[in-house]
């Protein structure tokens, strides 16, 4: 039993002895951290300081030093009490979409000039993270769901407040200014004000954590077993959860959402506990994960300077050192990680009866029709209202110059909109069904940060390759991320919760470089690289249209082709092998197609979320569970989303624009938090 485990302790001196060299650990790399820094004063200067080495160490070093024993400190102490309450070891700040909550309530009241004091802010993002953690711990069953379904959902939670902070950002760029690399974690302080008003907040949820560690422990039982020893699980869980996104705030109030630093620590812990198993009762843990993470975020921070050099630790958030080492840890998790719980079983939301044969073409038929209509529609609003006249005399040629020209540069968004949301809706009705999990999509498996990295690189280091060079170098990166996905997946087979895992870990990856290329090239910068990730069809010419319109054609029949295979995938582990399928050889053929379309989709029009998970779903819902009918009407449904959602971010603002993905991410977000719910509800059921 997990009591037997925790209260086997080692002898006293052996804790003791490990609380004592994390803490020496830490005024070594505190010394360390101290000596370094953009000015040339170094570690003898300060042995005997003068007037000019004190105000360099009273103005910035100090105060940096100290934003990363504070924010290691909550982040570690965060994660440890998140863990505790789902029992999962991959719950964290970042899994469950604190620091993307908090982060989003910070860039708001900056983008709507609220100049707020320390406290005050800290307040509105306390709010702001705990509605996320809320919303992702209420619809992944608590945390309890399985580890994959936690990570699904804070992901995808994580993915819509993203576009909400991005939007911001892109339509209030002067007001939001340094905020994206701020976004990533960074320590730079002005004064030691923010750190001692946060300070005793932090303190109180480490102490208050210990004081309820015991009654962790007990909870490490089970809901029933916790409830019979006298255990309140309910009022447990909220007030650990209020404990935990209040440290979890204030790390981001002081230096923004430092990444997988929540995650890393209790890990550390977790792991020095096989051979110390005291070191696992919670009332030891708890306070162990804040000390580890005060290492992860000094060592992090005193690496990258060490090895890049003083400005480095200026211009790179150290989030982004930390983001990547988080992803490690992920990907050792993931590596251990057993297929097992929720995440097996196929998709819990209810399909549609089957339809008969003349319903179904009767509903492409409607969809067809409606495609059509966004068509026309996408052609004539935007800036410039047009009449459908206007459309077909510039089919004529007959048009006036100032008609041409906005017809000439609309009619290419359009079609990139269409084509794309068509490839990503065949693309994640291929990865739900490979991956017999209702919550993927593209995004999930790292192929769209990929694609991000590739396109960024190229936008940022050789803007004069153009737009074919954003193409290629967008699917060079989607392709070498999802190989990357697929070999660390594959462990004497293809697991799909270790693939959906693996995804998110190298997404995670993927999204640290690229913020670690924008901000070095030009943090000031950021619209232009932003405008992209958030998937806009802006300046889109015919010819960048054709890969993603071969991929479609080449990809699409042989999807249809193999719809027996994928009918039986979406299944479970042995009914295909039992029935002769080829598992391996069926699963990275369906795969590589939808990896094909989800990187052509990216080169086309950007990043654009949810279309993966909206348009299958709904496709299912529609036409029942086999995959010679969902994968075309999810090819219309999702040409449609894009569609719409393009020509609203064209219009709604106008002359300003919102970028399609942005929309969508704000389209499919109830969409979504309904069928986490439906599902969730159907496997309480």
């Amino acid at each position: 039993m997990t009591t037997t485990v925790v209260t086997r302790a080692a002898p006293r001196l052996g804790v003791a002895g490990v609380i004592l060299t994390a803490l020496a650990a830490i005024v070594a790399i505190a010394v360390a951290h101290l000596t370094q820094g953009t000015s040339s004063i170094g570690a003898f200067d300060l042995l005997n300081p003068d007037e000019e080495a004190m105000r360099v160490l009273l103005a910035s070093r100090l105060p940096r030093l100290f934003a990363g024993v504070a924010v290691g400190l909550a982040l570690g102490t965060s994660g440890a009490l998140l863990q505790a309450i789902s029992r999962n070891p991959l719950a964290s700040p970042d899994t469950l979409a604190v620091s993307s909550g908090a982060y989003l309530t910070v860039v708001g009241a900056a983008a709507f000039g609220l100049s707020l004091p320390a406290l005050p802010s800290g307040g509105l993002a306390f709010l702001g993270g705990l509605a996320a953690a809320g919303l992702v711990m209420a619809v992944s069953a608590g945390g309890r769901g399985g580890t994959t379904r936690l990570i699904l959902a804070g992901s995808a939670a994580a993915l819509a407040i993203t576009a909400l902070t991005n939007l911001l950002m892109i339509l209030f760029q002067q007001e939001t200014t340094g905020l994206f690399a701020w976004g990533s974690g960074s320590l730079t302080q002005k004064d030691l004000s923010v750190v001692t008003q946060f300070a005793p907040l932090i303190a109180f949820g480490l102490v208050a954590g210990v004081v309820l560690g015991p009654r962790l422990d007990v909870l490490g039982l089970g809901d029933d077993g916790a409830t019979v020893l006298g255990v309140n699980v309910r009022r447990l869980r909220f007030w650990v959860t209020l404990l935990a996104v209040l440290t979890a705030t204030a790390a981001v109030v002081i230096a923004g959402p430092v990444g997988f630093v929540g995650l890393c620590a209790p890990v550390i812990v977790r792991l020095a506990g096989r051979w110390l198993p005291g070191l696992l009762a919670h009332r030891v843990l708890i306070p162990m994960s804040g000390l580890a993470g005060v290492l992860v975020v000094l060592l992090s921070d005193v690496l990258l300077r060490a090895f890049f050099g003083g400005q480095w630790g200026v211009e790179v958030p150290p989030g982004v050192v930390t983001a990547l080492a988080g992803s490690g840890v992920m990907i050792y998790l993931a590596r251990r990680h057993r297929d097992g719980g929720p995440a097996r079983r196929p998709p819990g939301i209810r399909a549609a009866a089957h339809r008969s044969r003349t319903g179904f073409w009767v509903l492409v038929a409607s969809g067809t029709g409606l495609l059509i209509a966004a068509l026309v529609l996408g052609m004539l609003a935007g800036d410039t209202f047009l009449r459908t006249g206007d459309v077909g005399l510039w089919l004529q040629g007959r048009t006036n110059m100032g008609i041409t020209f906005v017809l000439d540069q609309r009619y290419p968004r359009v079609l990139a909109a269409m084509l794309a949301g068509a490839a990503l809706a065949v693309a994640g009705t291929v990865i739900q069904a490979v991956s017999r999990n209702p919550l993927a999509e593209p995004g999930v498996l790292g192929i769209t940060s990929g694609a991000g990295v590739g396109a960024v690189s190229i936008i940022s280091f050789a803007p004069a390759a153009g737009l074919w060079g954003v193409t290629g170098a967008a699917g060079l990166g989607a392709l070498v991320s999802f190989a990357l996905v697929y070999g660390l997946a594959w462990k004497g087979g293809l697991s799909s919760d270790r693939l959906v895992l693996m995804g998110f870990a190298v997404a995670s990856a993927g999204t640290a470089l690229t913020v670690l290329i924008i901000v070095q090239t030009d943090p000031y910068d950021t619209a232009t690289a932003l405008t992209w990730l958030s998937g806009s069809t802006y300046g889109r010419t015919p010819p960048q249209l054709l890969p993603v319109a071969i991929a479609l054609v080449v990809v699409v029949p042989l999807a249809i082709a193999q719809r027996r295979e994928l009918d039986l995938l979406s299944l479970d582990e042995h009914t295909p092998r039992i029935l002769g399928v080829p598992m391996e050889p069926a699963r990275l053929t369906a795969l590589a197609g939808a990896v094909l379309l989800t990187a052509t989709a990216v080169s086309a029009i950007g990043v654009v979320g949810f279309v993966g998970l909206v348009a299958p779903h709904a496709a299912r819902a529609l036409v029942g569970g086999r995959h010679a009918r969902i994968l075309p009407v999810a090819a219309l449904l999702g040409a449609l989303l894009v569609s719409l959602s393009d020509t609203l971010g064209r219009t709604v603002i106008a002359p300003a624009q919102i970028p399609a993905g942005l929309v969508t991410a704000m389209l499919g977000t109830p969409y979504f938090v309904w069928l986490l719910w439906r599902s969730r509800a159907g496997q309480e059921s």
